[in-house]
């Protein structure tokens, strides 16, 4: 069962600027994207060319966590913050794929995800999914949206998923507060999965990727891995800890990625208390 958006008006894409969700979806090889997003993608690609393989490595990591906390782990609901343009396999699938009955709850404040929610995020018979219009930096507006208590219940375990986002939420923003405020809603057992971009691997060329975002109206923020841990305080991390996404219990494609060519961080961890 799917939850559909309640918004049914027009959607401003503003497809004369770029868009962070486009970009991402350019650059992974998706078609929903516009002039400007190519541009923007290009740029990025040209200042560091191994921007798309990050990319895609990080979306094959969003894909192992879900099935490892679904089979390993028993999960069964999910809250996936800064979901994207929907690009299959998306999260339920992947969950829904081990346990048809495991319910995912989508949150963007992007206008394009918007757009394919309704058509795109489609739930298996026993299970059940959901979309809510939010933005991360406004965590009680999700915390309240009837529609996330119509498909999870708090009450029991739930990962949250934040993969790909707090790069694009700078420091004053408080971020890592705004995990744990999230975080601090759901119940013992639950699990945070989340990544965070990176220039340790490949500085000067992951810089030029900050720049050109920057420059093109995207604010964006590089971290390092203490930054990265920062986001864990307090929660047990399971293995292999933080890591590189192509490092977190790699299959034998991930493996013969170079690190050179990875910006991002990523980890799993439980909620105890």
């Amino acid at each position: 069962m799917t939850d559909r958006p309640d918004d049914t008006g027009h959607v401003d894409l503003r497809v004369d600027v770029p868009h962070s969700a486009r970009v991402y979806d350019y650059l992974l090889g998706g078609k929903d994207n516009y002039a400007a997003d190519r541009a923007a993608g290009d740029a990025s690609a040209a200042a560091w060319p191994s921007l798309p393989t990050s990319m895609k490595q990080t979306r094959i990591f969003m894909h192992r966590v879900t099935r490892t906390l679904a089979a390993q782990y028993g999960m069964r609901q999910f809250l996936d913050i800064g979901t994207g343009i929907p690009t299959p396999p998306n999260l339920h699938e992947v969950a829904q794929e081990v346990a048809p009955e495991s319910r995912v709850v989508y949150v963007d404040n992007d206008p394009i995800v918007l757009a394919h929610a309704r058509a795109l995020l489609q739930s298996s018979p026993e299970g059940r999914t959901g979309y809510i219009q939010a933005d991360m930096r406004d965590p009680e507006a999700i915390l309240n949206d009837p529609k996330l208590h119509k498909v999870l219940d708090l009450k029991q375990p739930v990962v949250l998923s934040v993969i790909a986002v707090v790069h694009f939420i700078l420091d004053k923003d408080d971020p890592q507060g705004l995990v744990a405020r999230l975080l601090r809603e759901l119940a013992p057992g639950s699990f945070l999965a989340l990544t965070v971009f990176t220039g340790d691997t490949d500085p000067e060329r992951v810089a030029g990727v900050g720049r050109e975002y920057n420059e093109r109206g995207i604010p964006l923020q590089i971290r390092d891995r203490a930054e990265a841990e920062r986001f864990f305080a307090g929660l047990e991390l399971i293995e292999p800890g933080v890591s590189l996404v192509h490092h977190w219990r790699p299959d034998g494609m991930s493996e013969q990625v170079p690190d050179s060519h990875i910006a991002m961080y990523g980890g799993v961890a439980r909620k105890n208390a």
